[in-house]
């Protein structure tokens, strides 16, 4: 057996040849460029990942167009390897002229990314409705999920802002992977005081990754109840409950075993991926909301996700139980999405 980093290398290796190496290459060469110019024309693509994660990293505020332009050439990458391989057959059967083919290629690429892009920075509502009869009152609360604040900016968290508004929620959860990012300021973030509603957090993977504490302490600053294995009362007959994201398998069983599950209220359940549902379901768990998964973002990543997991986006049932899993509000990497948008779940509870 391989160990694992070189087995990691090997995959991101395989990956690079593939969507980033043959397809840049076979449109040089359908252009007819020389040596020289298909090599300044193929590294920058090529190292594009490893310039804008590694060497720009530090200095991401000021170097930000080459992390986007980097994202961007990701989210592409799949289209682009697609119409080259679609017009290597056209190529291979039709006597197509191989100039149009390489600047075809690029252009449907584009076009794909362009709508990808507008769905990735349009947020869409979708409303879900909801009965119990532990409610007497109807009433409705907004989750969103993976905003990303650091790979995403301070005007988009601002546009979500007013657009959650709009929606008079009683209250606001976020599942997780708000920020992900170290450094992410108060300003940046202070839109939040805006929203006339009370809102909840639950740790997320990225949280944990950067600067928890100090994330921790400016949401809670701005108002934000941020709860870590913590019980919220947004009223008098829910039962609000979040915990923090860990790898364990077990988190969730092992943390409700440390909380009074109310079998009185309407318990909501925050935990930012989607697992331990069933251990949520024998706990008494009315509704658990989740996010994570991104539903992939960008196709075809989705189809790896789906074999990863079980619950990947949407509405699931266990019993009397309740699992959402949100595709997420933001992006992380490519500021895109194919096969997915992005999402302000609004939740409708009646009676």
């Amino acid at each position: 057996m391989f160990p694992r980093y070189i087995t990691f290398f090997l995959i991101l290796l395989i990956f690079h040849l593939l969507f980033f190496a043959y397809p840049v290459l076979r449109i040089c060469d359908w252009l007819g460029l020389s040596a020289i110019a298909t090599t300044i024309v193929f590294l920058p693509f090529f190292f594009s990942q490893i310039i804008s994660r590694i060497i720009v990293q530090k200095s991401l505020k000021t170097f930000f167009w080459i992390r986007y332009s980097a994202d961007f050439f990701l989210g592409l990458s799949p289209f682009l390897l697609l119409s080259v391989l679609f017009f290597e057959i056209v190529i291979l059967f039709h006597q197509f002229d191989e100039t149009l083919a390489a600047y075809f290629s690029p252009v449907f690429s584009l076009l794909i990314g362009s709508w990808g892009l507008l769905s990735a920075m349009v947020p869409r509502v979708k409303k879900i409705q909801l009965k119990t009869k532990k409610i007497e009152d109807s009433l409705s609360f907004v989750q969103i999920s993976d905003v990303h604040i650091g790979s995403r900016s301070r005007v988009f968290l601002e546009r979500l802002v007013r657009k959650i508004d709009s929606l008079s929620p009683k209250f606001l959860c976020i599942t997780g992977d708000f920020i992900d990012a170290t450094g992410v300021s108060r300003s940046e973030l202070a839109s939040l005081q805006k929203l006339d509603c009370p809102i909840f957090f639950s740790i997320g993977n990225h949280e944990r990754y950067e600067d928890l504490n100090k994330i921790v302490e400016r949401l809670s600053s701005l108002g934000v109840n941020v709860l870590r294995s913590e019980v919220a009362y947004p009223c008098e007959e829910i039962q609000l409950i979040g915990i923090d994201d860990q790898e364990d398998a077990k988190q969730v069983e092992t943390e409700l075993k440390k909380i009074n599950v109310s079998q009185n209220a309407y318990t909501i359940l925050m935990y930012h991926r989607p697992k331990g549902f069933e251990d949520a379901q024998k706990a008494g768990i009315d509704l658990m909301l989740s996010g994570h998964t991104h539903k992939g973002q960008v196709f075809p990543f989705n189809l790896v996700v789906r074999k990863v997991f079980k619950y990947m986006s949407g509405l699931y049932r266990l019993g009397d139980s309740l699992l959402y899993v949100s595709q997420g509000t933001g992006t992380w990497g490519p500021v895109m999405r194919v096969g997915s948008f992005s999402e302000i779940t609004l939740f409708e509870v009646n009676n």
